[in-house]
């Protein structure tokens, strides 16, 4: 278990106040410049050494996209950080957690990454349902620039860095990063095809990179404490430690900080009080957001939750937005509520996930009900893998694995549901 002296995030349940001074006190903005004169490659290679890899769900090694970067403007072009506060997987809350109660760390970690990048300025794209978490930061960045730490020679540094906040308009496709570079610039949020990725074209044609909020708050502690501190924790390569957010049937549904790599059972015994109705009543998990298939309560208790843990029993990491569900739950059910998601929040860019997630839906409806045969279970399965991997980006991937998961693992209870229901029709005859 993480103890109290290794946490990064000390003030996630607000216990303490939001502001600069009280931010000061737990050690944010202590020394910032100090860490900025140690040159902008040796950020990028403590960033590295430490092992980090992306919050936000595709789990790419941070330092590594830092340093796609270009070194020096050949055409006077200026690069940006782009910060994805969108937050809009099902079951994800942990970024909001952050800006609510300890913005300053984002913000502070914004101009580190920032220089490190050689970025002129930030762009922190935040979902528009987050209303008082936009307000919040808005009020933090006022704080930050007031106190010179931001804006022209930040932190006494000599470097000029601003911080803006955008707010978005709640579309889930926008947490893309190129979407939601697209949304920045006040077109519609749709992907972009890829190359240019955003570090050679990205946010008006400028250099760009797009970081998840808890990528970039957690780079200052990494700064001042080492990397050798945060890659203590966690398997090889699965290091540092990870913001969880448990909802569903568990006791005690939290967001709690934890070390890569804790097994489930003792990230839900220690955080949650355990499964609702013990341990015996859990049916399955989804352990990182909607877009990644479920795993059978068997399968999931002693895995460690990192990203080869999870990958290794057919899942992902995510967000880490882990998804309990117990025996009460209509899991057919389930997976056909996110399939309407994933049909709703669609783009319609690329025809198999503007088509497919709605035939999707439409086939898991007929399932729920045992309307359908045995063989267009076999279909729907097919169809799923003409979605995946055949769209600009990876919804298509999100809206095809939840379904994949099902069959995978809960095929009888389909085959259950038509056999019943064929029942009745005979019975009715």
């Amino acid at each position: 278990m993480l103890a109290d002296r290794d946490r990064i995030f000390t003030n996630l349940y607000g216990y303490q106040d939001w502001g600069l001074k009280a931010a000061q006190a737990r050690g944010d903005w202590d020394n910032t410049k100090d860490i900025l004169a140690k040159g902008q490659d040796a950020i990028i290679d403590e960033i590295k050494a430490s092992g980090l890899r992306g919050r936000g769900g595709a789990g790419f090694p941070t330092g590594m996209k830092w340093s796609f970067m270009p070194k020096e403007s050949k055409d006077g072009r200026p690069s940006f950080l782009v910060i994805n506060a969108d937050e809009s997987e099902p079951g994800s809350c942990k970024d909001r957690e952050i800006i609510r109660h300890d913005p300053h760390k984002l913000i502070e970690g914004a101009l580190v990454a920032g220089y490190a990048m050689r970025a002129r300025a930030a762009y922190i794209y935040i979902r528009g349902e987050y209303i008082r978490e936009a307000w919040r930061l808005e009020d933090a960045v006022k704080q930050a620039y007031d106190a010179g730490l931001i804006g022209k020679n930040a932190c006494g540094s000599g470097y000029d860095f601003d911080v803006f906040v955008h707010r978005g308009a709640g579309a889930y496709i926008c947490g893309e990063e190129t979407a939601m570079i697209e949304s920045l610039e006040g077109k519609k949020g749709q992907p972009r095809l890829k190359p240019p990725f955003p570090a050679g074209a990205g946010l008006y044609g400028c250099p760009t990179t797009v970081n998840n909020v808890e990528s970039i708050a957690v780079a200052p502690t990494i700064m001042r404490r080492g990397a050798d501190w945060f890659s203590s924790f966690g398997r090889e390569n699965n290091k540092g430690t990870k913001l969880f957010q448990i909802s569903g049937h568990v006791e005690k549904p939290c967001v709690v900080e934890e070390a890569m790599s804790i097994p489930f059972s003792e990230l839900i015994e220690k955080h949650c009080g355990g499964i609702r109705g013990g341990k015996d009543n859990l049916l399955a998990v989804i352990p990182g957001g909607s877009s990644v298939p479920l795993v059978p309560a068997a399968e999931i208790w002693d895995a460690p939750m990192d990203f080869d843990g999870l990958k290794a029993v057919g899942s992902g990491l995510g967000t880490a937005a882990v998804i309990v569900m117990d025996k009460s739950t209509d899991i057919v059910k389930a997976i056909s509520r996110i399939s309407y998601f994933y049909k709703h929040e669609s783009c319609g860019q690329c025809t198999p996930c503007r088509e497919g997630t709605g035939w999707m839906w439409r086939m898991m409806e007929r399932l729920r009900v045992g309307d359908a045969s045995v063989e267009e279970i076999d279909m729907l399965q097919q169809v799923t893998k003409q979605v995946e991997g055949h769209t600009i980006c990876a919804l298509g991937d999100a809206a095809a694995w939840p379904i994949q998961g099902l069959i995978k693992h809960f095929r009888p209870e389909l085959e259950r549901r038509i056999a019943e229901a064929g029942n009745m029709a005979e019975a009715a005859e």
